[in-house]
């Protein structure tokens, strides 16, 4: 440890006063960019009389889990146990993850390396997509769910996600710098189709994997839509439609503002979990890292 500290001294000394000056500004700008995570933490912890004090303070003074037993008491008044949307929330966002980035590697794959008729019509269409709101594609969404007989199951929640036209670009671009020698020379070695894309595009691809993967997770664990539209019971809803249900309408009132707290917190802290894993892969991803 005393070592790493003293190569860090060492590249510090070797600065210039410019990337001094800029590193001491990107350290401030780092701060800054904190103070949300900072502030919700701190808020969902406050006690009653800090929530509402005029001028409002930022950091918690006395914290209080007044705010997590309160949750707790709404919940325990469910009829259907807490634990049971939080599996179904786990459970979807898990396999989101998978099947998202898994659909949208196969997509990017054949985009990027295959030339058939009508690949830039198709590529053309995908970016088209990025253009409509989600409120667009509401109704031929829930026309599609209710032909296809599968309301108020696990297929209607995943279904929906699986489609994500920002994640086909990503890997498409990516794919793009993977040299044609590089596959050419497995193909002549005998690999399959299926092992080029597996063991040689998919790992070279691995940055833009990991920020897809935290974009299919995000979505997936913050979807309210599929709850609302798909399901039928209770049983089979989210945590965060669960969590919205006790929010809603609670901007001008005081009742349950300690508990909207905590489940604002219970509903960011995965997203920061899965972002801090993976956060390597995502600068690696914005910083077009390529084939050395």
């Amino acid at each position: 440890m005393l070592g790493s500290l003293w190569r860090r001294r060492g590249r510090l000394n070797r600065m210039d006063g410019f990337q001094k000056l800029l590193t001491l500004l990107l350290i401030v700008l780092g701060a800054f960019m904190l103070l949300p995570i900072v502030y919700i933490f701190n808020h969902a912890f406050k006690p009653y009389h800090e929530l509402f004090v005029y001028p409002p303070t930022f950091l918690v003074r006395e914290p209080s889990l007044q705010n997590v037993n309160e949750l707790l008491a709404v919940t325990s008044r469910s009829t259907v146990p807490m634990i049971r949307y939080l599996f179904n929330s786990v459970f979807v966002s898990g396999l989101a993850v998978v099947l998202v980035t898994g659909v949208s590697a196969l997509c990017a794959y054949p985009l990027s390396k295959h030339r058939f008729p009508g690949a830039g019509i198709v590529f053309a269409a995908i970016l088209l997509t990025l253009m409509f709101a989600p409120e667009v594609v509401q109704i031929p969404r829930y026309l599609v769910v209710s032909e296809l007989g599968i309301m108020n199951t696990y297929f209607a929640h995943l279904l929906p996600l699986m489609a994500m036209p920002i994640g086909v670009f990503l890997l498409k671009q990516f794919m793009d710098q993977v040299p044609d020698s590089l596959l050419e020379a497995a193909r002549i070695d005998g690999a399959s189709e299926f092992f080029v894309f597996w063991r040689i595009a998919v790992p070279v691809c691995m940055p833009a994997v990991a920020t897809v993967a935290i974009l299919a997770f995000q979505n997936a664990w913050g979807n309210v839509e599929t709850s609302a539209l798909f399901m039928l019971d209770d049983e089979m809803k989210s945590f965060s439609f669960f969590l919205s249900t006790l929010t809603n309408n609670l901007a001008n009132n005081v009742a349950m503002q300690g508990a909207a707290a905590v489940a604002a917190l219970i509903m960011f802290v995965p997203n920061l979990i899965v972002f801090v894993i993976l956060q390597g892969k995502v600068i690696a991803t914005m910083a077009h890292s390529g084939i050395k």
